[in-house]
């Protein structure tokens, strides 16, 4: 799993064009904007023969930008296996929440 998720870090490092992508941060953490949090939310699993043969790892991802016009919600809608579920802003930051599946 670790593997997978630091291999979706530097993806949405590389997409945000910074380092402000953080994974399950604490509340003490001062977030930088824009940026990308995000944290697993749930992992699917097959079975056959007795044994996992393969896994899918869910995300709930947030972007939370000061620009409503900005072209990282295209950037992650162009990633295989994700989608936009919400918007809102909130003392003028916008919010997108995302599910993404990612695997690679």
């Amino acid at each position: 799993m670790i593997d997978t998720r630091l291999k979706l870090q530097n993806r949405l490092e590389t997409i945000l064009g910074n380092r402000n992508v953080y994974f399950q941060p604490p509340d003490n953490i001062s977030m930088k904007y824009p940026c990308i949090r995000y944290s697993l939310d749930t992992v699917s699993t097959n079975k056959a023969n007795n044994s996992v043969y393969k896994k899918d790892y869910c995300y709930i991802l947030t972007l939370i930008h000061t620009d409503p016009d900005n072209d990282v919600v295209d950037k992650i809608l162009d990633m295989k296996y994700s989608r936009l579920n919400k918007v809102y802003c909130t003392q003028g930051l916008y919010h997108y929440v995302f599910t993404i599946y990612y695997k690679e």
